[in-house]
């Protein structure tokens, strides 16, 4: 699959891309995109989704099971209310094994996303933000953290560049991992220590 990158290069989501992120603001969420589908089709329209009726569903094509609403909204009358939690990765993890501990969404290993996972419910037809809002709605433009770590030297920043000045303090996997905006700016990477979206998946297989 691919998808266009912050660096305006189309690029494989298991590719490393050189882009290093700056702290920013959580857009507000929103229940509405702007969708274009005179060309091509939505590239994973609702029938694509087995509805759980419990603020969850399953993509039948892989086999995933998600979490309707980012970690800090609640499931009520049918959507997603309230506003997302920016959390740092590590805080991520951990609100992952509250949850499952928790036992509040019926399952106990639910887990960040690998990219290429949070890559597949991106809309391609859509934008602002960029998927299903009738899956996943009130999904904020924002970056959302997944659980694919940066590997040490994968990519390179411009040299000069504040990326490039980062990357050099560590370039250990301890530091980096990789988030996907439903905005307009793709993939990049993030320090660790920023707080980005988590939307949540487990396998259904």
């Amino acid at each position: 699959m691919k998808l266009w990158f912050r660096c305006i290069v189309p690029i494989s989501v298991t590719v490393a891309v050189g882009c290093l992120l700056s702290p920013s603001s959580h857009p507000a969420a929103t229940s509405r995109a702007d969708c274009d589908t005179s060309v091509y089709p939505l590239s994973s329209p609702t029938s694509q989704f087995e509805n759980g009726n419990d603020g969850t569903v399953t993509d039948k094509q892989s086999k995933l099971m998600w979490m309707r609403c980012a970690v800090g909204q609640s499931w009520a009358q049918g959507t997603c209310v309230g506003q997302t939690t920016g959390l740092s990765w590590a805080d991520a993890e951990q609100a992952a094994k509250a949850i499952n501990k928790a036992g509040k969404f019926f399952y106990s290993d639910w887990r960040l996303p690998q990219l290429p996972e949070l890559a597949s419910i991106s809309e391609r037809q859509c934008r602002s933000p960029r998927i299903n809002l009738e899956v996943f709605p009130n999904t904020a433009a924002d970056f959302f953290w997944s659980a694919t770590s940066r590997p040490a030297g994968a990519a390179s920043a411009p040299p000069g560049s504040a990326a490039a000045a980062s990357s050099a303090q560590s370039e250990t996997p301890d530091h980096f991992a990789y988030v996907l905006s439903f905005g307009p700016d793709g993939v990049s990477y993030a320090n660790k220590q920023e707080q980005h979206d988590v939307r949540l998946v487990r396998s259904a297989r």
